[in-house]
């Protein structure tokens, strides 16, 4: 008896070693980048990207638990931060927030503001957000966060729309009011998930022309194509189905938390929505065939992932943009990276930034079980900025 119990112990133990990746060991990013002037830059302030990453050694190697950890914990010590809630009221009725944070210390020569668009369904108040915040205002730097329409529970919706995965609106409002408030700041774009499709696709439609004050953007953890991203999701390989239910479960309890506006008789009659479809949908794809597609009035729902995808604007792109992404990220696959690698081989002022854990916006490290307070990822960002910022600075000089 003791025996099987022993051997039934050792099965369990190296289910829990392969689930947990321990024999891992920590490795360095991998870097792609055509252009090597512009990757010397990066690296004089962003060393940290040229060394290995080491996760929390007895989970951190696996991106499940990574991406777990992050989506119910979020943050070890998580402060709140204090800043000015900006409500903008908007042509189609739309209320329109973003929180506006100034920064704790001095010292930089520029004045640097970051634009920050979080993932799906979060907002100002989300924990890994919270964090960031704080932990770049401490740099010097202020910040700007777009509140995804319908995500914070405190603010009513005032249309009958929440916000899309390719609706870009919302973040220029933002940057347009935010340089009516500081004219003269330069401005890094930051997007998290969904927000880095978002942030990207932004870019690519806009241009550096038309947008003068921003001097880079930075995405990560994105899949860059939500047509080949969705049917990665739709099957169970590597728990994918499961990660797709709990994304759809939160916009959905959106939807039905603003139920009142969104779905009141003359909404549903207008764009021909039926409730029972949207309460029983199981998938993204299934929500948005009975909800998104029609208010935004997408004759399909292919249409309006191609429309939201970012991988069809990134050619357009003029601004330095740097990606990251985590190969054992478990909601994007890493066959979804290869435009981004090629874009990186092919386009100036690109980086593309790979690591081997890390999991969906996780990126814990140190420690043996507890992890540090900050993040990879948070002090590689605010690295990133400050890279960037020296890359404009560089640019503004050999163009005098």
């Amino acid at each position: 008896m003791s025996t099987a119990l022993l051997a039934i112990f050792a099965v369990i133990l190296i289910i829990l070693f392969r689930i947990l990746n321990v024999n891992s060991a920590p490795q360095k990013p991998q870097l792609i980048c055509k252009d090597q002037a512009f990757l010397s830059t990066i690296l004089k302030i962003a060393p940290v990207i040229s060394e290995p990453y080491k996760p929390t050694r007895l989970w951190g190697f696996s991106g499940h638990v990574q991406t777990i950890v992050h989506s119910i914990i979020g943050r070890v010590r998580c402060p709140w931060p204090i800043g000015e809630r900006v409500y903008i009221s908007l042509p189609d009725e739309t209320t329109l927030t973003y929180d506006l944070y100034q920064p704790l210390s001095t010292g930089h020569e520029d004045d640097v503001t970051i634009a920050i668009c979080p993932g799906i369904g979060n907002s100002s108040e989300s924990v890994y957000i919270r964090t960031f915040v704080h932990f770049v205002q401490c740099h010097g730097y202020r910040c700007a966060v777009l509140n995804h329409v319908g995500a914070l529970s405190s603010v009513k919706v005032t249309s009958p729309r929440i916000f899309t995965y390719g609706h870009t609106d919302d973040y220029h409002t933002m940057i347009k009011n935010l340089l009516e408030k500081h004219s003269s700041t330069k401005i890094v774009c930051v997007g998290f998930s969904l927000g880095g499709n978002l942030v990207t696709k932004y870019m690519g439609e806009h241009g550096i022309n038309k947008l003068p004050n921003i001097i880079g953007g930075i995405s990560i953890c994105q899949g860059y194509n939500a047509i080949e991203g969705t049917n990665y999701l739709l099957n169970w390989t590597n728990f994918r189905r499961f990660y797709l239910y709990v994304m759809t479960e939160s916009v959905k309890n959106i939807i039905l938390r603003h139920k009142s506006v969104l779905l009141s008789e003359d909404v549903k009659q207008r764009y021909n929505l039926n409730e029972k479809d949207i309460v029983s949908a199981a998938t993204l794809p299934e929500l948005d065939e009975a909800y998104t597609r029609r208010v935004h009035k997408f004759k399909s729902v292919k249409e309006l992932y191609e429309w939201s995808s970012c991988a069809f604007y990134l050619t357009n792109i003029a601004a330095p943009m740097v990606f990251i992404n985590a190969v054992d990220d478990p909601i994007v696959p890493d066959k979804l990276l290869s435009p981004i690698k090629e874009l990186a081989t092919t386009k100036n002022n690109t980086l593309y930034i790979e690591l081997a854990h890390g999991g969906h916006l996780g990126f814990y490290e140190g420690g043996l079980l507890y992890p540090n307070p900050i993040t990879w990822l948070d002090r590689t960002l605010v690295a990133l900025v400050g890279s960037l910022t020296l890359a404009n600075s560089d640019r503004a000089l050999k163009a005098f």
